[in-house]
């Protein structure tokens, strides 16, 4: 499905972004359409959010998660079949970009916190590493395959990601039935829905993982400027902007690759400060760079710390939450990775659109540093919690190693 989704994606954006060009708008103008795709997809995931945590918590997870999958199977048809016909548009690309923003907000709670039902606790954290794995293959090869096909037949991509949604349908098919866990029979919907909202807020650990990454991505987020850099500043072309989207992907491959090996267990919330750190840091060379190899260089860096970042902040989520509560809470989860992604690309479309493509990945990425400063200062359990374990489960080990001792 992974790749599928960002084959499809990354062609999209190219084809919006030249579709505006080649019709006389301005590198800036044509930037502010690309701000639209984040935007349009940005929205459903805004307000659906209440309704799919809650989804996820009462319907079957599998289910829906093979219902998103279809839908996005219908778009890549749609598209294959505009773009073999040659009636591609900006309004196609912009209606297929709410759908996949429904899919998504849709598909990620209930795949999501599918996850914990698979594994034992015990070995969540590897487990997430291991998803991480094949969400950034995904992110690594499903560029290659959108970039490199799109050069060869312009519908070729599209044609590709309808094959692999309908192989992630009969995948989803295939997983047993798992225990959907009760909800609270005394308590309204509405009430329902804003128990993750409520939880989240209340819980320092998880609020301040979960906005750490929502400020410092939305801010530094560069991925949906890679068309203008492609095509207007390291004059790469469709070849050279796979290469961009993958360069990223790969550095976040390898991090969760080793974490399979080697998964973390000391100072985990100061590590995820400095992870964020040096992915904004990365960020701000990128943007100054005109060599395509520093670009990409610098592009596995970003990658590298996110996945780093990630895998601590999504295993710490996983453990300090219900099961319970784990649909809700990774709704919550989904809109600020939505609105640091999607929202986050409407930001720097709008910022290049009114400053340059440059400095607004530049600015970007300072924000992420002075993100991190803050986020320090704001929320001190991120700089003093050395493990994942919940604070009950701290005490409770330490209660009993001391009776051990006793």
């Amino acid at each position: 499905m992974t790749l599928a989704q960002y084959a499809m994606l990354l062609i999209i954006g190219w084809q919006t972004y030249n579709l505006a060009r080649d019709d006389g708008m301005s590198v800036a103008g044509a930037s502010g359409q690309l701000a639209l795709i984040g935007l349009l997809q940005f929205v459903p995931l805004f307000v659906l959010t209440p309704f799919v945590g809650l989804a996820a918590d009462i319907f079957d997870r599998r289910g829906l998660g093979r219902l998103t999958v279809l839908l996005q199977l219908a778009c890549a048809a749609t598209l294959a079949w505009v773009t073999w016909q040659g009636v591609v548009s900006i309004p196609i690309l912009f209606t297929v970009a709410v759908l996949l923003g429904i899919a998504r907000a849709f598909a990620g709670p209930a795949l999501s916190a599918l996850a914990p039902n698979l594994v034992p606790k015990a070995i969540l954290p590897n487990a997430i590493a291991l998803s991480s794995i094949s969400w950034q293959v995904g992110m690594i090869v499903g560029p290659f395959i959108g970039g490199y096909t799109y050069s060869l037949l312009p519908f070729l991509p599209y044609l590709v990601a309808t094959t692999l949604f309908g192989v992630s349908a009969i995948a989803l098919s295939l997983i047993g039935k798992v225990p959907q866990p009760p909800l609270r029979k005394d308590q309204r919907p509405i009430g329902q829905m804003l128990d993750g909202i409520r939880y989240v807020r209340q819980n320092r650990m998880v609020l301040g993982a979960i906005t750490l990454d929502l400020f410092a991505v939305f801010l530094a987020g560069a991925t949906a400027l890679f068309p203008v850099y492609a095509r207007d500043i390291l004059q790469v072309g469709e070849t050279g902007l796979a290469q961009l989207a993958m360069a990223p992907a790969a550095g976040a491959a390898l991090t969760a690759l080793w974490f399979s090996f080697r998964p973390l267990k000391n100072n985990v919330g100061p590590k995820m400060l400095w992870a964020v750190f040096i992915f904004g840091l990365a960020t701000v060379v990128f943007g100054l760079s005109t060599s395509m190899p520093l670009s990409l260089a610098m592009l596995f860096i970003v990658g590298a710390a996110d996945m780093f970042s990630v895998y601590i902040r999504q295993s710490l989520i996983q453990l300090h939450t219900p099961d319970d509560k784990r649909g809700r809470v990774s709704s919550v989860s989904l809109l600020t990775i939505s609105a640091s992604n999607e929202f986050g690309d409407f930001f720097s479309g709008s910022l290049a659109f009114l400053i340059g493509p440059v400095a607004a990945v530049v600015t970007g990425g300072a924000g992420a540093i002075v993100t991190v400063a803050l986020w320090s200062k704001l929320f001190p359990v991120l700089r003093t919690t050395k493990t994942f374990d919940p604070p009950d489960e701290v005490a409770l080990q330490h209660h009993r190693h001391n009776s051990q001792e006793a």
